[in-house]
């Protein structure tokens, strides 16, 4: 073990504890000459090699208002400009309304389907060795990885009435591109990862011991993983769940190419926006924003929340 304790601060050491012993012999014989020894003096911090907690919070609010605050504040500055009656036509339009039904409905319908099956697919991952099992984890990230637009246009040629998968459900009469459904499809594709990424780690640090000790008391698996492991798994998955969710509120690259992009029909929110600033209607754009921009915050709001618990669950279990 290396020694880090500076030469001058040893031999100051040395020397108050010889002080110290001088003390104590001579209180020993006389106590009434005895002379106290003078309090030592406190040990010198070594400097940092990072900035203090005032610089290093200064840079950390100049950064987050730069690159986070001053845009969304342009935002709502700009949305300002507008009356009240008219902000409230604007986000109230048909279309608009039309937008934030599909947008909010297909991402709480994928967030829902990528719930479950991420749950599966965790679960098989941490509890099961099998030939390939590496190559599925890391093909769970593809969607990290993969560009959207990239994403997008895979799904539209697989999907569409002469690609793969297209020509298979046509016969049967379902449409998947260029519909509502194929605005579902894409985001269930894009988000299952942060379900997957959210309950890996507590299924691998979840004891074995727990299930054993169900089974020798009786339970079934079916009510050792339902009375046991999916209460302590459920933080972490609604977690997954809401991050599912409000990130495939604001997806727009994997969904325009097999969206279609029909007003009323298969036009989503992102999209509408775009739409208005290529109109050059800055007010129009920026209100149906801000209306994105609080719901998201207060998602996000939700995702914190569930984050809090579910650290408190998990350190009450340990």
């Amino acid at each position: 073990m290396i020694n880090t304790t500076t030469p001058t601060a040893t031999s100051a050491d040395a020397e108050a504890s010889q002080a110290d012993r001088d003390f104590l012999i001579a209180r020993a014989f006389d106590a009434d000459s005895a002379v106290s020894p003078a309090p030592r003096s406190a040990a010198r911090r070594p400097p940092r090699v990072l900035p203090g907690f005032g610089l290093s919070l200064g840079y950390t609010l100049f950064y987050l208002g730069l690159i986070v605050l001053l845009p969304l504040s342009a935002a709502f500055i700009r949305t300002a400009q507008l009356t009240l009656p008219a902000f409230i036509d604007i986000v109230t339009a048909p279309r608009v309304v039309a937008s934030y039904k599909l947008t909010f409905g297909a991402s709480l319908g994928a967030a829902l389907i990528n719930a479950f099956f991420g749950l599966l697919v965790a679960w098989v991952l941490v509890r099961y060795r099998f030939p390939g099992r590496r190559l599925i984890d890391a093909l769970v990230d593809l969607p990290f990885a993969l560009p959207t637009a990239v994403a997008g246009i895979a799904l539209t040629g697989l999907f569409a009435p002469n690609g793969w998968f297209g020509s298979l459900l046509e016969p049967l009469g379902v449409k998947v591109a260029f519909t509502p459904l194929g605005v579902l499809v894409a985001l269930t594709f894009i988000r299952l990862p942060f379900v997957v990424r959210t309950v890996q780690p507590v299924l691998e640090e979840l004891p074995h011991e727990l299930e054993e000790a169900a089974m020798t008391l009786g339970a079934s698996r079916w009510q050792s993983f339902r009375r046991v492991i999916f209460p302590i798994v459920m933080p972490a998955l609604l977690t997954g769940f809401a991050l599912a969710f409000a990130r495939a509120i604001g997806e727009y690259g994997s969904v325009i190419f097999i969206a279609g992009n029909m007003p009323m029909v298969s036009e989503i929110t992102p999209l509408l926006i775009i739409t208005k600033l290529e109109q050059y209607d800055y007010a129009g754009a920026t209100a149906i924003a801000v209306v994105m921009l609080v719901i998201s915050f207060s998602l996000l709001l939700v995702i914190n929340a569930l984050q809090a618990w579910s650290r408190r669950r998990q350190g009450a279990l340990a």
